[in-house]
């Protein structure tokens, strides 16, 4: 997993619209179809999930933390495997408006930008250029993934709440200003550790261009997978991203078991994907592959093959 530096470190106002639009048609549609069609068992039927599907940096930066593999190549090897877009981390502003750029013209979507804040008794530091990153990514519809680490709290304590909420806040609205959008990135060993963490700040914080992401690794690690149905229904009205990837079933640790190839291990996305579908979730999902060895092309081909199979068992008509 990409640890947290602690160093201080979205949508466009346009894509906004169009996934809330996108999100109310899907309910209308789905609710017509339930009215006026029925299958011969007589269960109502249900929408297809056709939500975009991205590669993290993470995928390509094989060894980890950076990658061997030229930027152009690395869009080209993600735009080839049939991925929608990509994530890339915070660095220098015009270091990460040329990576929008590359993938632009590669018609991907840019979609997050993975940046860090550490939060003491007195203060929420976030690196000062991002607000220029901000302005240069205005227009891009990229989403501000941020991961918030401390020293002075413990992992998902309340206490640093009064300190934390108003400088999101700000932070909300510096990114409204610029039609993005922020979500908290929960990570394991950082204050915003679990999803619940993301979801009780986005409650306080209140903005509607402020909600979470929901990390599978991150919550199989904590061991919250039985709570993971209930966890995102709980998400669902803040939730902007999800991040999947191939995992063993009942294991809590161990980074080489929960983030492998989507088409590998033994735990069962299905039931995940079933949960956002019939939530409405029309937000993007993004491939984790931290720390996944072998050759980066294979990888990303591998989980495009587990993605797409995934799909067509979840879009099959119920018997």
């Amino acid at each position: 997993m990409v640890q947290p530096d602690f160093n201080s470190c979205p949508f466009a106002a346009k894509r906004v619209r169009s996934e809330f639009l996108l999100m109310a048609l899907k309910v209308f549609l789905t609710s017509l179809a339930a009215l006026m069609t029925t299958n011969v068992a007589g269960a109502l039927p249900v929408s297809s999930f056709t939500n975009d599907f991205i590669a993290m940096d993470t995928c390509l930066k094989v060894p980890n933390p950076s990658s061997e593999i030229e930027w152009g190549k690395q869009f080209d090897l993600v735009k080839a495997a049939g991925y929608a877009g990509i994530t890339w981390a915070e660095g220098e502003p015009q270091q990460v408006k040329r990576a929008a750029d590359a993938a632009r013209k590669r018609g991907l979507r840019f979609a997050a930008i993975y940046c860090g804040a550490t939060l003491t008794k007195t203060n929420l530091m976030i690196n000062p250029s991002l607000r220029q990153t901000m302005e240069f990514l205005k227009g891009e519809g990229t989403l501000i993934w941020l991961y918030v680490a401390s020293r002075d709290f413990k992992s998902s304590s309340d206490a640093g709440d009064d300190v934390a909420i108003p400088a999101l806040r700000d932070l909300a609205n510096l990114a409204a200003s610029n039609g993005l959008r922020v979500a908290i990135y929960p990570h394991v060993g950082t204050w915003t550790e679990r999803v619940q963490d993301a979801i009780r700040i986005a409650r306080k914080v209140g903005r509607p261009n402020f909600g979470v992401t929901f990390n599978l690794c991150h919550s199989l690690h904590v061991g919250d997978e039985q709570r993971i149905p209930g966890l995102l229904t709980e998400a669902a009205p803040f939730l902007f991203m999800v991040t999947v990837n191939g995992a063993d079933a009942n294991v809590q640790g161990g980074w080489e078991r929960l983030i492998q190839p989507l088409d590998r291990g033994s735990y069962d996305l299905s039931a995940l994907l079933r949960r956002l579908r019939d939530l409405n979730y029309v937000g993007p999902v993004s491939l984790q592959g931290y720390g996944v060895k072998g050759d980066v092309n294979e990888n990303l081909s591998h989980s495009m093959a587990g993605w797409r199979k995934y799909l067509r068992t979840l879009n099959e008509p119920s018997n």
